[in-house]
């Protein structure tokens, strides 16, 4: 419901109601409390409404409250961005007087005095917001808390803001916002706070000493290796979650050579299909035999050979990076090998140079991608346990995504190279649970949270930990039996099937 204009009417339909100087609307709204019609939940303010609280009233109608209360006001400083009152009720506004006003339920209006609303300031119809060159220099300002919250963001939330304007917009952009901000500066009388601003940009461009940064991510960018800090969030959330954790020791039971590339056929049969590379599996099983490709599939055919000459490659798979060096070292050789017969349309060996996404899960910047992976091999190194080293290398790689393609490949390849070089059994993502991995990799992007993605490679180690065997045609048949290659829609899988 909308609030009530007042003028000679009073419309009982809507929910808020102000006060008037007009006496005879002020005469039918004190009748109409008298009623029990209306009720007053702070000054001067009334609602039709006498079931819900004042404060939940209140918020609902915030807007409607500041326009009438503080006409031609600024929402300035912190409230700016927010657009809300803090946790604790606090909202900031700049006008031509200062004062702390407690009289709504819930909210403390602290009014300051300053200037007025500037051309670039954002007009909401009766009430301004500061633009974000402004909010961003009032955030400059020396502030003491007021109940325990400041006026001001905290110095790294600007800092990772603006480091969000440059890799949206690159170094161009952010000097353009420079010099508007120097701008309203000027307009403003903020000499000291537009230095201070400045300080922060030159810094993150790296012309000036990164000691002038707070946050991580900033102080990273300055010394030339940003990286994504919502990703460094995830990263520690899973570390913490897999660092003791009681993984079951699997020990890989495929010890002969025979064995050993049979298991790996099938490793790379499948983590092509899952990416949507689809043969019948005895036709890809040709192709590796022979080496003979699908005269009308080249690419799709060289796509399960690459992965599959770099997944049997005893020696390959023995090879773990000790340094973040080695790790990008590794990724690019061996995203050479694996998109071989792509190189030119997705720049095999070098990691991207444009951003790329899947449905609307938008990956690392490009421009962040390197940076952020060095970052998360922070965590990965103080794992020990090899499975969580495997799964934290898994994720670390899909979440970035530093490749045009073939990354969920090359994830699967660099865990399960933890787990062999470990005598531990690999795993294999099978078509059928292919939405469950998906599923559970989303859940850790986009919720945070870590245990479904712990648990589905959990259980997808212990299924492939049972695909033992020389004889293609005997494991074929197993892998039919536990539903393997059924589309999820189709079936689920069978765990620990016995023929």
């Amino acid at each position: 419901m909308e609030k009530i204009c007042m003028k000679d009417t009073l419309d009982f339909n809507k929910e808020i109601i102000f006060s008037s100087s007009d006496a005879g609307v002020s005469r039918k709204i004190a009748a109409a409390e008298q009623k029990g019609l209306i009720r007053k939940i702070a000054p001067r303010i009334y609602t039709t409404n006498l079931r819900d609280s004042a404060e939940h009233i209140i918020r609902r109608h915030f807007f409607d409250i500041l326009e009438w209360r503080f006409p031609h006001a600024v929402v300035s400083h912190r409230s700016a961005s927010e657009l809300r009152p803090t946790e604790t009720g606090n909202f900031f506004i700049t006008s031509d007087y200062t004062k702390k006003i407690t009289d709504l339920p819930g909210i403390t209006f602290n009014v300051m005095e300053g200037s007025p609303a500037l051309d670039s300031d954002i007009n909401l119809g009766g009430i301004y917001v500061s633009s974000e060159w402004r909010w961003m220099l009032e955030n400059m300002q020396i502030a003491r808390k007021k109940n325990g919250e400041s006026k001001t963001f905290p110095v790294e939330h600007i800092e990772d803001r603006l480091e969000k304007i440059i890799v949206r917009e690159g170094e161009e952009g952010i000097n353009k916002f420079r010099d508007k901000a120097r701008e309203v500066a000027e307009q403003l009388n903020f000499d000291e706070e537009f230095e201070k601003l400045n300080r922060i940009i030159s810094a993150l461009l790296n012309t000036r000493d990164a000691a002038a940064l707070t946050s991580k991510s900033a102080q990273a960018r300055a010394a030339g290796t940003p990286y994504d800090a919502r990703r460094a969030e995830l990263f520690e959330i899973l570390y913490s979650a897999l660092k003791n954790y009681y993984f079951p020791e699997r020990l890989d039971r495929n010890t002969s050579e025979d064995s050993f590339r049979m298991f790996s056929f099938f490793d790379a049969y499948f983590s092509n299909y899952i990416e949507g590379t689809k043969f019948l599996v005895e036709d890809a099983k040709k192709i590796v035999d022979t080496g003979i490709v699908v005269p009308k599939r080249i690419k799709d055919s060289h796509d399960i050979l690459g992965t599959f000459n770099i997944v049997s490659d005893n020696r390959e798979m023995r090879i773990t990076p000790a340094t973040a060096d080695e790790m990008t070292a590794i990724l690019k050789r061996r995203h050479l090998v694996m998109m071989s017969a792509r190189a030119e349309e997705v720049d095999a060996g070098q990691f991207k140079t444009r951003n790329n996404r899947a449905g609307n899960t938008e990956f690392v910047d490009h421009t962040l991608a390197e940076g952020t992976l060095r970052h998360g091999f922070k965590y990965y190194a103080a794992l020990t346990d090899p499975m969580a080293k495997a799964i934290f290398m898994m994720f670390l790689i899909a979440e970035v995504h530093p490749f045009a393609d073939g990354n969920g490949r090359m994830s699967r390849i660099m865990g399960n190279a933890e787990l062999f070089r470990s005598g531990l059994s690999r795993i294999i993502v099978p078509t059928v649970f292919r939405e469950d991995y998906i599923m559970s990799l989303k859940k850790m992007t986009n919720r945070r949270e870590p245990d479904a993605f712990i648990r589905v490679m959990d259980k997808l180690q212990n299924f492939s930990n049972n695909i033992l065997g020389e004889n293609f045609d005997e494991l074929n048949e197993y892998l039919k039996a536990t539903n393997a290659y059924m589309e999820p829609s189709e079936g689920k899988l069978i765990m620990n099937y016995e023929l």
